[in-house]
């Protein structure tokens, strides 16, 4: 499905969180959503209380934010920004290469030799954030929509359900009234037996 979506390849900077499946993908770049490594931090907290653990998701928890941080610094000359991340950059290639005891810490190490060059790729970008919160509030209204109708009850349905949520929500960010869309798009379609391609991001004053 992603590959469905993205094609053979994406030359953009792709944010999302640790599902491995996005890794598939040939992007530009990625980042990884940091509020998901913490809220999995405060996941594991809950249930492992050891020290070797407290002293491992403290110095994760240090670096991420440092990470945060250093993003708003605009006081920070072009030479000293650099200047630190490459030391955010060696603490947490050091941290990465250190071993654990926790089996928390060891399969949190694990990930984290796998995706740690994309932790703090948004420091590089100044209009990539460093969490997909936006990305989750999108899809929010979907969410929301099956919930309160009962979920979609067949297969068929959620696809349903996934395509028009997406058409709808795409003309909506593009400028477009989505229903009027839809409907001149139907009503094209009636006529031609042909669907018109979405419209592209609406013209002020048109």
């Amino acid at each position: 499905m992603l590959h469905q979506f993205f094609g053979d390849a994406f030359d953009g900077i792709l944010l999302h969180d640790f599902l491995t499946a996005y890794e598939s993908l040939s992007v530009g770049d990625r980042q990884y959503c940091l509020v998901h490594l913490l809220r999995e931090l405060e996941k594991v907290d809950q249930h492992n209380t050891s020290a070797a653990w407290q002293a491992f998701a403290k110095t994760l928890r240090r670096l991420i934010h440092d990470g945060i941080r250093l993003r708003k610094r605009p006081d920070f000359t072009p030479q000293r920004y650099q200047s630190r991340i490459l030391r955010l950059g060696r603490r947490l290639d050091a941290f990465i290469a250190t071993a654990a005891d926790d089996a928390d810490a060891r399969r949190l190490l694990k990930r984290l030799r796998r995706t740690g060059d994309h932790l703090f790729t948004f420091l590089d970008y100044p209009a990539i954030p460093f969490e997909n919160n936006h990305a989750e509030r999108m899809i929010r209204p979907a969410v929301i929509l099956r919930k309160n109708s009962q979920s979609n009850r067949s297969a068929r349905g959620a696809r349903t359900q996934a395509v028009l949520m997406s058409v709808y929500r795409t003309l909506h960010l593009r400028g477009h009234d989505p229903l009027r869309t839809v409907a001149d798009a139907l009503r094209t379609y009636l006529q031609t037996g042909q669907l018109p391609p979405l419209p592209g991001p609406a013209i002020a004053g048109e």
